[in-house]
């Protein structure tokens, strides 16, 4: 009986020590994705110092959340303004970029008109400071991408009506000396009429560099091209075309991929073609990723990752090893690395902000 006793007792607290430590780990799985609230097409901004904000929508009202400890909490998100008929949805939204002393955010209400929004990152209110857009009712497709240096310069690239009615690539920078956009320029025009109406373009800036892709419409094909500039985006070079093979393709993939300039001034890019992601690196030929839409790239130094999804799961791919490792679930997954070194992720998921560091 001593013996059956003592058995039970050992048996018990095994039992006990496992609900435990099972506990706790199923409390720190649930702790790994967190919320930071209800929205759609978060996009994601970091200043000079590691502050990350992150910018999205609420019908036609433009919420930004704020960490100022590499992702692990999060402010209340503030209202930063409300845009009557603002685009919301399939990539289009809110964009943010973050520098030096001031962060901005773009959003275009339906009738083409682009809205900016400023933030000196000491102080706690955004201020409405105009127009983007130089022509009136020139950008009513919703897509533009915005970027910053590291010296509190703003680049945008999106696209543009304003030449026969025709969505073709549209640029401006913002100096960081005055609060107005220099004169907008149609980068590129495509012969075939217009580029692909539906899918964002991408821009990376880095010191001198900046870097620009867009997804053409040349022959009925709907491939990915890449515009560079040396001297702060006042000239561009040539497009070129991105991957070895060409997609014809009569609708619109609603995908435009990511950009990004490594620490070698090499201008990193993930696209989607047919179904299949891929990467390419400079001249290099195209590398496979996997099946999925929806990426964008990201990274530090020498480090590269590249975020997509696949149905409904959200992916990273770390570079060039290919390691993939399962994010969360959603969708319109957008990264960036931190200063520690660590990854910072945000996505969509049921109409809710979700968020997780690795």
């Amino acid at each position: 009986m001593i013996s059956i006793k003592r058995s039970l007792l050992i048996a018990g607290l095994f039992g006990s020590a496992f609900l435990q430590v099972n506990a706790q780990q199923n409390k720190q799985q649930v702790e790994i994705v967190a919320t930071i609230g209800h929205g759609q097409q978060p996009q994601v901004g970091v200043n000079n110092g590691g502050t990350i904000r992150v910018a999205y929508g609420v019908d036609d009202k433009i919420f930004c959340a704020t960490s100022f400890d590499h992702g692990q909490t999060f402010s209340t998100p503030v209202l930063v303004a409300r845009v009557d008929g603002m685009h919301l949805g399939m990539s289009r939204g809110p964009q943010i970029s973050s520098s030096a002393n001031c962060s901005i955010i773009t959003a275009i209400n339906k009738a083409g008109n682009i809205y900016w929004f400023k933030l000196d990152n000491r102080a706690a209110k955004w201020k409405p400071m105009g127009y983007v857009n130089d022509l009136k009712n020139s950008a009513p497709e919703g897509m533009i991408a915005v970027s910053a240096d590291k010296n509190d310069g703003f680049y945008a690239v999106w696209l543009d009506t304003r030449s026969g009615g025709k969505n073709q690539v549209c640029f401006s920078s913002l100096s960081a000396k005055t609060n107005k956009w220099a004169p907008n320029h149609l980068i590129y025009k495509s012969p075939d009429m217009h580029v692909c109406e539906c899918c964002r373009p991408s821009i990376a800036v880095s010191g001198n560099a900046v870097a620009i892709m867009f997804r053409n419409w040349l022959n009925g094909s709907r491939d990915m091209y890449v515009m560079r500039s040396a001297d702060h985006g006042r000239s561009f070079s040539d497009a070129q075309k991105m991957g070895l093979d060409t997609w014809k393709l009569e609708g619109c993939p609603m995908d435009g991929g990511g950009i990004r300039i490594d620490q070698s001034n090499t201008v990193q890019t993930t696209w989607q073609r047919k179904g299949d992601m891929y990467f390419t690196q400079g001249t290099d030929p195209e590398t496979y990723i996997g099946k999925g839409k929806t990426c964008a790239i990201a990274g530090a130094g020498t480090k590269v990752f590249v975020t997509y999804r696949n149905n409904d799961t959200l992916k990273l791919v770390t570079l060039p090893g290919k390691k993939a490792t399962t994010v969360g679930e959603g969708d319109f997954i957008k990264a960036v690395t931190l200063n520690n070194g660590q990854n910072f992720l945000v996505w969509q998921q049921d109409d809710q902000i979700r968020y997780r560091v690795l």
